[in-house]
């Protein structure tokens, strides 16, 4: 009915797949496929930790946050309560309410006096345009100095 090439091909076939099938099961049930798989959920289980760690520090800082607004607050009303009991108390000649400073600038604005503020020079600049700079090969010598040095060399 079969011919003897198809019966053997189909054979063939059949061996290769059952082979590949024991491999697969085999690798997943060997001690190495076993020790694989526990190393992946270990894996897992401490990117888990991991990150339930940084929800609660951010967690943490955000209500430290909260908490440091909040005593601010109260730290300023305690102050302005005591700077109005002051007032009141001391005929006008006590300590001045915190409250919002009109002097206060925007945080952003830069001060009068950091708004030109150069970097510093790598250099000694020059006081006239008459005096010779730093590149200059002279700079620093005292002519008299190196004459009479070359007038006591030459007398030797």
């Amino acid at each position: 009915m079969y011919s003897l090439t198809i019966v053997i091909v189909g054979a063939a076939a059949g061996l290769i797949i059952g082979l590949g099938l024991g491999l697969l099961l085999g690798q997943r049930s060997s001690p190495a496929g076993q020790k694989h798989r526990e190393v992946e959920r270990k894996l897992d289980q401490v990117l888990q930790d991991k990150k339930a760690y940084e929800d609660e520090v951010v967690e943490h800082f955000s209500d430290t946050a909260r908490l440091l607004n909040t005593l601010t607050d109260s730290y300023r009303d305690v102050h302005n309560h005591l700077a109005r009991g002051a007032e009141n108390l001391c005929q006008g000649n006590g300590p001045v309410a915190i409250g919002e400073d009109p002097t206060r600038r925007d945080p952003a604005e830069i001060p009068d006096n950091l708004a030109n503020i150069q970097p510093p020079l790598d250099y000694a600049p020059k006081t006239s345009p008459d005096e010779k700079g730093m590149l200059n090969e002279e700079f620093g010598i005292d002519k008299k100095a190196v004459d009479t040095l070359r007038e006591e060399a030459a007398k030797a």
